[in-house]
Parts: structure tokens; C-alpha cells; sequence
């Protein structure tokens, strides 16, 4: 299988980026990864001993994090992003990775890539880490900030067969992410989602509020952009909040250092639990081939768990299988 990397999108590329493809190419000898960027800044970080299965290819502009996203993709035909969207699109590669702009990334699905046929709007499913280490698919969680019923049914039927193409579940719980657990509760948009998502050949668990997340509520969680997207961030914010009061406390004293030494295997253990690196990116379901958006401060070891995951996805024809199923029931 052929990967194709944007080695200049994300806040820490192109190190990050170089270094991730390398970890990638070293574990998996039957992928070849394609980095995408400006040679002179990419060749170096590679050095002599490359591994055989990467190559560079040459973009001479790159897409930033301020850029308009609609703008930038038009007018940088030479962007890394762009380039790398255009070499899936035409068949060159099976799979395109990404820590670049997501708005940007969105776009270049949209326009460069291209829709399935049946999607109206293909939506950002990262994996968010649970208590019981089993992961909640959510979706979607910031490429479209408002979004129909209709929409929020194609979710969760896409979301669906990703958990049981990729991660194997046989029947995935998709719940709807709600302030609720009762049918009439929510806004006009969950009401009208609810009967929706009823009908489809899913496994339907009904609604899921927010504070269930955490504790495994679904295995698919279903929700507009705009509330998936607060719903990240505020996880992400409490848990970088929480390390930081720990490790506060335990470095106030001789006596909470000593515990803290005693603890660190725990503790370790428990922030690499939640940590977004170790899931390796957000595939954008609904696209014509296969993207995934890593996070924008991915290190190495997330970039390489987003081959990983572009690796599953690929072998288990994702997308052909979402293709089939959506064309399906369209007809």
C-alpha cells in the first residue's frame, strides 16, 4: 500500500512529519510512504540512511494555520496539502495523512479529493480515549459547524461500519450526543435526528450525555460540529488541567516528591491513557479515498500511529465498504 504524507503541515513539521514516515517505514516494510514538502527542508532530516520505502516529491508552497482555507487551496496549487490531495485523487497513493490546517484539509477534501457519492458532507471522526481503553468514535467534531438531521444520520452509519472495519467491533453502540438521555430531549436538530437514527441498521443506544464520554457511554458518538467541537476541547483542556494540578502537588514537598517517584508508573500509565498521540488521527468519513487528519501538535510517534491507522483502514476497505452501504440505501 502507498501513503502519502503533507511534510509541512502541523505545528512541529517538518521534523515531525520526517520522523514519523521513518518510525512508519521501519515497522512496516510492505508500505511505501510518500512525503510531500520542500525538498531542501525534508532531504536533510532523512539523512543518508533513509529507509528504501519513503520517497520525497517537491511542493514548493505550504498551507499555514492563519491561511483562509477556501482561498488557499485555490490559490496554492503547489502546496504540500494540495499536491498530496491530488496524488490520491488521481490514484497515486491509497491513503493521504495530514497535521496541516483542518479547515484547509476539509477544503481539499471537498474540492480536490472529492465527495462519495450519497455524502452531503463528510464529517472529522477522531478517536477519543475512554476509561475502559475500548475508545469513542466521535463524529463530527469540527468540520461542519451546523449540520441537518440527515447529515447526522450519515454519520453514524459511517461511523459505524469504522468501528467494525477498523477496529473490529461487531456491533458498534452509536449514541447520540445529547443534554438528555430521554427521546424528547435536546434541541430541534437531536429531536429530529432521534427517529432517524432508529431506522438505520445500526446499534442504536439512544442519547449520551456529555458526561458519559469518558466513562464509555457508545462506541460511536454522533453530534454536530459545533457541540462536538466544544466537547473536545473541553476534554482536552480538563485533562491538561488535571496533570497540571497533579504535578503541582506533587512537587510541593519532599514528602509528595517521594510519593510522586512511587507513583510515576501509574501515573504514566494513566496520562498515556488519555493522550490524543497515541490515536493517531481523524479520518474525514465521506470522502472518495481515504484521509486522515493527524492533530496539529503531532509528534513523531503520532504520526506514526496515524499510518497505523490509515494501514487498518486500507486493508479493510473502509471506504468501499461506507461507499457501498451509502450507495445502497441512496438507491
Amino acid at each position: 500500500m502507498k501513503i502519502v504524507i503533507d511534510a509541512m503541515g502541523g505545528d512541529h513539521a517538518p521534523e515531525a512529519t520526517v520522523q514519523g514516515a521513518v518510525l512508519a517505514a521501519k515497522e512496516w516494510n510492505d508500505t511505501e510512504i510518500v512525503l510531500v514538502g520542500d525538498e531542501a527542508k525534508i532531504n536533510p532530516l532523512l539523512g543518508a540512511d533513509r529507509p528504501s520505502g519513503i520517497t520525497v516529491i517537491h511542493a514548493s508552497e505550504v498551507i499555514g494555520s492563519n491561511d483562509e482555507p477556501v482561498k488557499a487551496v485555490r490559490r496554492k496549487k503547489d502546496a504540500s496539502m494540495v499536491v498530496a490531495g491530488r496524488m490520491l485523487r488521481e490514484g497515486q497513493a491509497d491513503a493521504m495523512i495530514s497535521a496541516g490546517n483542518t479547515g484547509a484539509l476539509m477544503t481539499t477534501g471537498l474540492l480536490v479529493v472529492g465527495r462519495m457519492e450519497g455524502i452531503e458532507r463528510p464529517a472529522l471522526a477522531p478517536m477519543i480515549p475512554t476509561i475502559d481503553d475500548r475508545g469513542m468514535l466521535a463524529l463530527d467534531l469540527g468540520a461542519n459547524m451546523d449540520a441537518k438531521p440527515e447529515h447526522l444520520a450519515q454519520y453514524a452509519l459511517m461511523g459505524s461500519l469504522y468501528r467494525q472495519k477498523v477496529h473490529g467491533i461487531d456491533k458498534p453502540r452509536v449514541g447520540l450526543l445529547n443534554v438528555g438521555t430521554e427521546e424528547g430531549k435536546g434541541n430541534e436538530l437531536t429531536k429530529h435526528t432521534f427517529p432517524l437514527l432508529k431506522e438505520l441498521p445500526i446499534h442504536f443506544v439512544g442519547n449520551v450525555e456529555s458526561r458519559e464520554v469518558l466513562m464509555g457511554g457508545c462506541d460511536v458518538l454522533v453530534c454536530d460540529g459545533f457541540a462536538g467541537n466544544i466537547m473536545l476541547k473541553t476534554l482536552e483542556g480538563t485533562a491538561a488541567g488535571i496533570f497540571s494540578l497533579l504535578k503541582e502537588q506533587f512537587s510541593s514537598s519532599l514528602k509528595s516528591k517521594l510519593a510522586a517517584a512511587m507513583l510515576m508508573p501509574e501515573l504514566r500509565a494513566l496520562k498515556g491513557k488519555l493522550d490524543y498521540k497515541e490515536h493517531g488521527g481523524a479520518p474525514l468519513l465521506g470522502l472518495s479515498r481515504l484521509v486522515v487528519k493527524s492533530h496539529g501538535s503531532a509528534d513523531a510517534n503520532a504520526i506514526k500511529n496515524a499510518v497505523r491507522q490509515a494501514r487498518l483502514a486500507i486493508s479493510n476497505q473502509l471506504v468501499e465498504s461506507i461507499s457501498k452501504e451509502i450507495s445502497g440505501r441512496v438507491e
